[in-house]
């Protein structure tokens, strides 16, 4: 569909183009143009994108919607020149420089796979498989392909006293984590982000083998013909992070047998995958040789969205 062009200062509407823009006047041209665009959520994405312009939270900009406010003219300007990249698709977390996950706000930007709201299910699993651990040495989780961090940095941030390490093979997402790192308070728990393939990690780190109570991953798992349909994901979603071979399991597949050596007798394994793969992710599951009791669950939607085993011993079946 044909799109206008967006102005910037003062912004073009089909109102009355004056410099002194008030905030009704310049979020309803926002929502239009960003709708005419087809994205997803042009609201709420013009609320944040003007909210960033002037350098405000989202509450304290409704605030001055309710009053109808005037917008200064470099605010406009700055608005109208973030909702021209949002109309062209760039991500709005790489507008803002902020993903939200849980209680954190990460930043993000290009080079690092945006965290989705799904992926949060992940950590409310791992947190409560940490609960019911008997008191004892610190628990220790492994995040393979960690990305922004967001795993391992709400995992250590909402259970105290757990150990979690990061595994990233990305340069440029691992850097990142590490800047995501600095600005979480972690009481007494602790993140180390190490550069590593998720594929060959327990090969390469023997003394690891056994130790680690939880691994949990959200691995690339589009299968390479796959190209996503959305813009954002598919120009702007680092590829590394999103395709998993032909069938898309290829790299799970590796992953599972990494986790199945790093994880000690009773640990628990967790691993995201696409609404179609839940039968192919417990298949691989069951032809290891001691990850047992698979099992697949729904993301908010009702779509399967990812499947949990328990490492056993090498005789159990």
């Amino acid at each position: 569909m044909p799109t206008r062009p967006l102005a910037s200062t003062p912004w073009e509407t089909d109102l009355d183009a004056h410099p002194r823009q008030r905030v009704s006047t310049l979020l309803r041209a926002a929502e239009g143009l960003l709708a005419e665009a087809g994205i997803a959520n042009p609201a709420p994405d013009a609320s944040s994108l003007l909210a960033h312009a002037w350098g405000i939270e989202t509450q304290t900009l409704s605030r001055r919607r309710l009053f109808d406010e005037e917008v200064p003219a470099e605010v406009a300007g700055d608005f109208a020149r973030l909702c021209e990249r949002r109309r062209q698709r760039v991500p709005l977390q790489h507008l803002t420089g902020t993903a939200h996950f849980r209680h954190l706000e990460l930043s993000v930007g290009p080079g690092v796979f945006v965290p989705r709201p799904e992926t949060e299910l992940l950590v409310t699993e791992v947190l409560e498989e940490l609960k019911s651990r008997a008191e004892g040495a610190a628990p220790l989780v492994i995040d393979l392909c960690s990305g922004s961090g967001a795993i391992s940095l709400s995992l250590a941030s909402e259970h105290p006293g757990v150990r979690v390490i990061g595994v990233e093979r990305e340069r440029t997402a691992l850097e990142w984590s590490r800047i995501n790192l600095e600005r979480t308070h972690l009481g007494e728990s602790s993140v180390d982000f190490v550069e590593g393939d998720a594929t060959t990690f327990a090969d390469d780190t023997p003394a690891l083998h056994g130790s680690a109570d939880v691994v949990v991953t959200n691995p690339p798992y589009v299968p390479d013909a796959a190209v996503p349909r959305d813009a954002e994901v598919r120009e702007h979603d680092p590829a590394a992070a999103l395709y998993g071979g032909s069938t898309g399991l290829e790299i799970p597949a590796q992953i599972i047998l990494q986790a199945e050596s790093l994880l000690r007798p009773g640990g628990f394994f967790i691993m995201e995958h696409s609404e179609e793969q839940g039968a192919g992710a417990r298949e691989l599951i069951a032809s290891t040789a001691s990850l047992r009791q698979a099992a697949t669950f729904p993301d908010y939607t009702g779509r399967d969205r990812y499947t949990v085993a328990r490492r056993m011993t090498e005789t159990s079946r």
